[in-house]
């Protein structure tokens, strides 16, 4: 299949950036695996449906603020607007166990606009698999590079990591509730030289700056992402309308339109 899909009518070009999900999608240490079977099959009843069983942060997925922020606005209650804009996809290569910073954002382009979708690629979503190094070793935004973000008044923004955060300010390290990875922190310590509670001291910091703010998250982006890196193209990721949902799967999607000739109906 091609990578980029041009509509023939209105010459739109759309690519993929979500992962595929299902059995043996990768799943957060801590957390259970997707659990799916035919209920209902083609042999025996001449359709198909599936059953599952799902965390649903796992995937390409969007999270709403009530995820980390109490009382704060869940899925259903996330205007629409939010889902769908114009932005850019940043490319900011980072190695294991490295920090996104304000200034690495400052400093890529094209320029991050007000109002904008951003989304990060670091290069992790290569890694995307039910590994030690996908989740434990992965870069995460600072709290510099979240309050940078808010300040642009980002739409939603998008990572291609397991998390928004570095792996050791998430529960995976020794944070509450964790270490869920035990290792951790001694392998992050043997490989940088740094005591990863004076580097990540704050609990899922950039992660909260943001959903604190009302700007949604999707995490695990991936498909054709590279095509897009240091470009300016359209988004649209939709998430169910789902009462108190801090979390659902959804297929994010990328737009442009070279020819210039596409116009939203009037709706007459």
């Amino acid at each position: 299949m091609a990578a980029v899909t041009t509509d023939p009518y209105t010459e739109l070009q759309l690519l993929e950036l979500s992962h595929e999900w299902g059995h043996g999608a990768p799943s957060l240490p801590g957390q259970d695996d997707v659990i799916m079977f035919r209920a209902v099959k083609f042999a025996q009843h001449g359709v198909m449906a599936h059953r599952i069983k799902t965390v649903m942060h796992t995937g390409t997925h969007m999270n709403a603020p009530i995820h980390l922020v109490q009382r704060a606005s869940d899925l259903s209650e996330i205007p629409v607007e939010r889902f769908f804009g114009n932005g850019v996809v940043l490319n900011i290569p980072k190695k294991s166990y490295e920090v996104i910073t304000a200034k690495d954002l400052e400093s890529a382009s094209p320029d991050v606009q007000q109002g904008d979708v951003v989304i990060i690629v670091s290069g992790w979503h290569h890694k995307y698999s039910d590994a030690i190094e996908y989740f434990g070793e992965s870069p995460g935004l600072s709290k510099c590079a979240a309050q940078w973000l808010v300040k642009k008044d980002c739409r939603f923004v998008g990572v291609d990591m397991p998390q928004v955060d570095h792996p050791l300010a998430t529960s995976l390290g020794p944070h509450r509730g964790g270490p869920l990875m035990k290792r951790l922190a001694n392998d992050y310590t043997k490989a940088t030289g740094l005591d990863p509670t004076k580097e990540h001291p704050e609990w899922n910091i950039a992660h909260k700056t943001l959903l604190s703010a009302g700007i949604p998250t999707v995490e695990q982006v991936g498909g054709d992402v590279d095509l897009l890196a240091g470009k300016r193209a359209t988004f649209a990721a939709t998430p169910w309308k789902f009462k108190h949902g801090d979390a659902c799967p959804v297929r994010l999607v990328a737009m442009m339109d070279p020819s210039g000739k596409c116009r939203i109906d009037a709706g007459n």
